[in-house]
């Protein structure tokens, strides 16, 4: 995959209508992946969006979720910058995340997740808000 930087829309409820309506639009393979996938399928986030990826024929990528009950959603906030890497990215996307991590507000430390992959989500000292995902399993 390489590195991929791309907007990440955030929702309260609707980001599956909304993914399968930008496939609509853009055309493309999407993909779907619920909070009952990843976590406790009896919970009352089982079938909101954990992660969807929609990539088009142009080069297009968007992702989206649903915003967990746990989490306030605030309308107008809706929109996060993706950095994602693999491969030989994994050190560059590191060395990323420790510079945008200066003055940052972290909210989610870089670790590795449930679906293997190491993820961290800030808030970087402008007030944009990233999600950096370093994929392949590493720890």
């Amino acid at each position: 995959m390489g590195s991929l930087l791309n907007p990440y829309l955030t929702f309260q409820d609707t980001a599956r209508e909304a993914m399968e309506f930008y496939r609509s639009v853009f055309g493309g393979e999407l993909t779907i992946n619920t909070f009952g996938e990843y976590g406790d399928p009896d919970s009352p986030d089982s079938e909101k969006v954990m992660h969807s990826m929609l990539t088009t024929d142009d080069g297009f990528t968007l992702m989206a979720s649903d915003t967990p009950e746990e989490m306030e959603f605030t309308a107008g906030s809706q929109i996060t910058i993706s950095l994602s890497g693999d491969g030989d990215d994994v050190d560059a996307v590191r060395r990323q995340w420790e510079a945008l991590s200066e003055g940052a507000t972290v909210t989610v430390p870089l670790a590795q997740q449930v679906w293997g992959d190491e993820f961290g989500q800030l808030t970087d000292r402008f007030g944009i808000s990233w999600m950096v995902n370093i994929g392949g399993g590493a720890a």
